[in-house]
């Protein structure tokens, strides 16, 4: 099932149950991917791999607005926040634990012979791809810089 059937199946029982958390939510998905379909060379469709770097990209956004109303006591405006994060958060994949991404990152780092700060990029190319989806870009820069400054 693609991820718009998934959120309009949500979207019917969000409205059914009132939920307007929910719905706020999926009411965002479903435009980011509509807007997705509809920009030049989609061709109207968008692959898996788009939607979950759309959620990935609706995820931080709403992380950073979230950063800024709690800075500003906006304890209103950082809830609702949260509770769309919640809900984009269910659509994707499951994001790994600290320590599995540092697991996976290590053997990235052996494999690509990595030995110093300076070949980060070296390995940031790599993790990027491999990881996609399941840990953020800057989670994963930090790993990085960590495992490498040893």
């Amino acid at each position: 099932m693609s991820l718009e059937l998934q959120v309009m199946a949500e979207m019917k029982e969000a409205m059914k149950a009132k939920d307007e958390a929910t719905l706020r939510g999926l009411r965002a998905i479903k435009a980011e991917i509509i807007k997705a379909k509809t920009e030049p060379g989609a061709g109207g469709d968008v692959s898996a791999e788009k939607e979950v770097s759309l959620l990935q990209k609706m995820v931080k956004q709403r992380r950073d607005s979230l950063d800024i109303y709690q800075q500003q006591n906006r304890a209103d405006l950082a809830q609702k926040e949260e509770e769309e994060i919640r809900v984009i958060e269910k659509f994707l994949p499951k994001q790994l634990s600290p320590e599995e991404l540092k697991a996976a990152l290590q053997q990235i780092i052996s494999e690509t012979g990595a030995a110093s700060p300076a070949d980060m990029g070296k390995v940031m190319g790599v993790a990027t791809k491999q990881l996609a989806g399941k840990a953020d870009g800057k989670s994963i820069s930090a790993a990085v810089k960590e495992l490498l400054s040893k």
